[in-house]
């Protein structure tokens, strides 16, 4: 194989997609291919697209046209679609763009090399033919690992890799390479979701729920750990039903620990929690382990139980309220975040308002407001009772106007607190901008969703250097923070 192809890959969507294209670029580099951060600068353009919702998928086609136009004016001679569009359009989108020289399904991850290598020769490879992936796995959890071997999952390479794809000393991870080199990085629990939320079409692509054994998620984090991580946010469709195929509902209590003793690696954080299946004992780990940071990414969705229930969702306002209260009694700091839709179909005046008296009282740090829209293979779209459009509009802007406000308020609340932020990047002072200067996050921020917090000062800092700040002040839900005066032992260890 020639040693000069090189390949770009672009990233859109979810953190889980991020896992995705470091498993392919692990793959691709194993094989010889030499991985570009410029796509103009790559013999092949992989974009990782996302097909969650409309806005997301505009936005992957824009990015495939993009890489598009650079075939004919720099090195670039072909465009590959991969990721969840790829997979849940298939051949429906390889025809409806035709700048696509190729678009390949989650079965062709294994493959990839080979695939692209094809491609850029000329040659065609068929896209793949969408189809259930909830149906390729058995309907009981308790029969799937053993099924899942022969089924592609993403973010589940196998744990012995080829030589130079890891450290020569350590413990293997799964087929991998980074492709920044950012402080904090995602590691996959499981894939699918055996949740049937009327909304969603992500199981039908994604596939029924499937855990990774502990230990592939162990050595993978003590992977990251020699890569310089200091920060894991574990992700998947949903953390709470971790082990459920592996006879542990209880695995992620027991798995946290042991992460959090993982060496180099100073906190550990945990995405995307049902509040249905959210479990005392759950509750007490992410409240009480050292390094483990309090923090819920908690899918509400809603709060009038009408709507939760067309969702095919359980609660309501005020279980939802005494889950944070119970939550907040243990660590009163706690980070907490969630999305809501509005103009869900049958949504009345008097279900809107039960929403907003939830946001009103759950003092969440970051919200996220969508308004429906049908998404094809849905339940919800199916509904006769749906809300005009600029109904929906503006319910939409109601509630991110409530929840701007509600977020900034709470950013206030911290004024006084001191933190400890975790550096993520750094700008000297004679090219940064106005604002910029150091910056970083709290435990209660999650990366690129829930703010970050600016130091005054960053003397002696480094991405990846873990620092005590007092907050002074806020930039809506950012916050502005005074590093603390650190002892010759703590500066040491901020420094490395």
């Amino acid at each position: 194989m020639p040693e000069s192809r090189t390949v770009a890959l672009v990233t859109l969507g979810c953190a889980r997609n991020e896992v995705d294209s470091e498993e392919l670029a692990g793959r691709l580099e194993a094989d010889g291919w030499k991985l570009v951060d410029d796509a103009e600068e790559a013999d092949v353009a992989v974009v990782n697209t996302c097909g969650f919702v409309e806005a997301a998928k505009k936005d992957s086609v824009d990015a495939l046209l993009e890489a598009n136009d650079l075939k004919g004016h720099g090195r670039t001679q072909a465009v590959v679609a991969v990721g969840c569009m790829a997979e849940r359009y298939g051949k429906e989108l390889a025809e409806a763009l035709p700048e696509a020289d190729g678009v390949l399904g989650f079965d062709d991850y294994a493959d990839i090399s080979d695939r692209l290598q094809t491609i850029l020769s000329g040659g065609i490879h068929a896209a793949h033919t969408p189809r259930d992936r909830r149906k390729l796995l058995p309907i009981s959890p308790a029969e799937r690992q053993e099924a899942g071997a022969s089924v592609a999952l993403p973010g589940h390479a196998p744990a012995d890799l080829p030589e130079g794809v890891a450290p020569a000393s350590g413990p293997r991870a799964p087929l991998r390479r980074r492709l920044d080199g950012a402080p904090v990085a995602s590691v996959k629990l499981a894939s699918g979701c055996d949740r049937r939320c009327s909304f969603c079409a992500i199981p039908s692509f994604r596939g029924s729920f499937i855990s990774r054994r502990p230990s592939d998620v162990l050595n993978e984090t003590r992977w990251l750990a020699e890569q310089g991580v200091k920060e894991i946010m574990l992700v998947s469709e949903n953390n709470t039903s971790y082990g459920k195929d592996l006879g542990d509902i209880r695995l992620l209590e027991s798995l946290l620990p042991n992460l959090a003793e993982v060496d180099g690696i100073e906190r550990v954080r945990v995405s995307y929690l049902q509040p249905a299946e959210m479990r005392p004992g759950l509750i007490d780990v992410l409240t009480s382990t050292p390094k483990v940071v309090p923090y819920f990414d908690l899918s509400f969705q809603h709060s009038a139980p009408n709507v939760l229930r067309a969702m095919r969702r359980f609660g309501d306002t005020d279980r939802f309220l005494e889950l944070l209260d119970t939550i907040r009694s243990k660590a009163p700091e706690a980070g907490v975040r969630s999305n809501f839709i509005v103009g869900f179909p049958g949504e009345s005046d008097s279900d809107l308002a039960e929403l907003e008296r939830f946001l009103n009282h759950a003092r969440l740090d970051a919200i996220g407001v969508f308004g429906y829209s049908d998404e094809e293979g849905t339940e919800a779209a199916t509904y006769d009772d749906k809300l005009d459009e600029d109904v929906v509009a503006e319910r939409l802007a109601r509630v991110s106007r409530l929840a701007e406000e509600l977020v900034s308020q709470r950013a206030e609340e911290r004024v006084g607190a001191t933190v400890r932020v975790l550096v993520e990047s750094v700008e000297s002072a004679d090219s940064a901008d106005e604002g910029d200067g150091v910056r970083g996050r709290a435990e209660h921020q999650a990366p690129e969703t829930d703010g970050q917090v600016l130091l005054t000062s960053g003397e002696g800092l480094r991405v990846g250097s873990m620092v005590e700040a007092k907050v002074v002040g806020t930039e809506g839900v950012d916050l502005v923070a005074e590093p603390l005066p650190v002892s010759p032992a703590w500066s040491e260890e901020a420094g490395r």
